[in-house]
């Protein structure tokens, strides 16, 4: 296989058009599966994927661009690939985010001229000894480890060179214990940091609680949300803070005559952000995309991309814009983050909260959530494997599951209690987005708008 340095500058040498893009993802993936207490699957793959993007220029000033994506490996097809491409972009539309390309100076990326990163399944090793004491116990486990590696290079006619590698794992273990389920869950770079037997024990002690179960009516109720919970509310906020839609009108984000950056959601000084250099959820601190959107910009391949602070201090702070959008809306420039952290509360832990709270729910996961309207972020969902009735401070009994409708903007602006933020894995969106850190959060009256039979 044509190490991916070579295939970038291939690409570009064979361009004929006024600017080309390479982008090459060269992929490692290794997986653990158990059912049943009993180990059943693990693999190992590697793959590539690479986009060649071509640019036409026109004298008004307009540029039609053309992609096309490969998963070759044979060097031969290079030509080939860069030739359709061009052929996409004369039968392209103009395109409204064209922008001049960012410059390079020459200067390559460190580990531009490195091979890929790799994955095996010697990166569960220190998972396996904690695994096999759960199997010996009476709850059924269930769960799966998945580690993966991916190594990006991108190569622009105007001298970008730049490159990243990015580590993403995850484990989730769901337990059984008769009509009782629970689960429990973790991301990581490389699994040296997780701790199997704090993840059973956690298990185990939620499948304790389920030893006596309570049927509850849909209602409000004062709940308490784990971090992994609030990531999966916090995720969608992330998702719809574009500022393009807000611009025109049809986001939560939008008010007459503008958006609403600057407004106030709550005075707790919550800082909702996205930081490509956080410690242990990096990713990559430049935009690579193959297409555009009304986000991200492939015109903006290259550009540094770094903190945003989407609120600060309690205050709706910035909207995604790229390039293009930003001075069309004479608005600062801002790139969607790939991970996203939640700060500004007590250092209040979980089981504090709990121990706080007189009557309500400790909602532990969420699943199937879809957004019901854009125009106010509502999403609905389901709970699944573990709502606890708390009183009088102490968990005292499993509840039934119920169908949510809750606006993550509306929940901060209601919250009352902010703890300690921690990385967490979130539940609903760990297969798209892993990287995040939250706090528990203390809402007084969530919306449980009917009960479900999900069991």
């Amino acid at each position: 296989m044509i190490p991916a340095q070579e295939l970038v500058e291939r690409a570009l040498a064979l361009s004929t058009v006024d600017e080309a893009m390479v982008l090459v993802t060269d992929a490692g993936e290794a997986s653990l599966r158990w059912a049943g207490n009993s180990m059943t699957t693990n693999g190992v793959s590697t793959s590539r994927s690479w986009t060649v993007l071509s640019v036409i220029r026109s004298a008004d000033g307009s540029a039609r661009v053309g992609a096309v994506t490969s998963s070759t490996v044979d060097a031969a097809a290079i030509a080939d690939v860069v030739r359709a491409s061009e052929s996409a972009a004369r039968s392209a539309q103009p395109a409204e985010d064209a922008m001049d390309l960012p410059t390079g100076d020459g200067v390559h990326d460190a580990g531009w001229s490195d091979g890929p990163a790799t994955t095996g399944v010697e990166v569960f090793a220190g998972l396996v000894p904690g695994l096999a004491v759960g199997f010996d116990g009476a709850d059924r486990l269930y769960g799966f480890a998945h580690h993966q590696v991916h190594s990006t290079w991108l190569g622009t006619s105007a001298g970008i060179r730049r490159r990243f590698t990015q580590p993403t794992g995850s484990i989730e273990i769901n337990g059984k214990r008769a009509d009782a389920s629970a689960w429990v869950g973790s991301a990581s770079l490389d699994f040296t940091d997780v701790s199997v037997p704090r993840l059973l024990a956690d298990l185990g002690t939620r499948l304790d609680w389920s030893a006596r179960s309570v049927a509850l009516p849909a209602g409000r109720y004062e709940t308490v949300l784990p971090p992994s919970a609030v990531s999966d509310l916090m995720i969608p906020l992330l998702w719809a803070m574009e500022g393009r839609g807000a611009q025109e009108g049809h986001t939560a984000l939008s008010r007459s005559g503008g958006t609403r950056v600057g407004e106030r959601l709550t005075d707790i000084p919550l800082t909702l952000y996205s930081d490509p250099h956080a410690d242990r959820l990096a990713y990559a601190p430049f935009v690579a995309t193959t297409t555009s959107t009304d986000t991200v910009s492939v015109f903006d391949n290259g550009m540094d991309a770094g903190r945003v602070d989407w609120i600060r201090d309690g205050a709706i702070n910035a909207l995604a814009y790229p390039r293009a959008a930003a001075a069309e809306f004479d608005a600062p420039v801002a790139v969607p983050g790939d991970n996203l952290l939640l700060t500004g509360g007590s250092a209040a832990t979980l089981d504090d909260m709990v121990a706080g709270t007189e009557r309500g729910l400790l909602l532990t996961t969420l699943w199937y959530i879809r957004e019901v309207d854009p125009a106010t972020a509502l999403l609905t969902g389901l709970t699944r494997d573990g709502v606890y009735l708390i009183e009088d401070g102490v968990v005292t009994a499993a509840v039934n599951n119920f169908r949510f409708n809750e606006s993550p903007l509306d929940l901060l602006r209601r919250v009352t209690e902010v703890g300690a933020t921690e990385p967490t894995l979130p539940r609903e969106w760990k297969d798209w987005f892993t990287r995040t850190a939250m706090p528990p959060m203390r809402v007084p009256d969530f919306h449980m708008s009917s009960v479900s039979q999900a069991q």
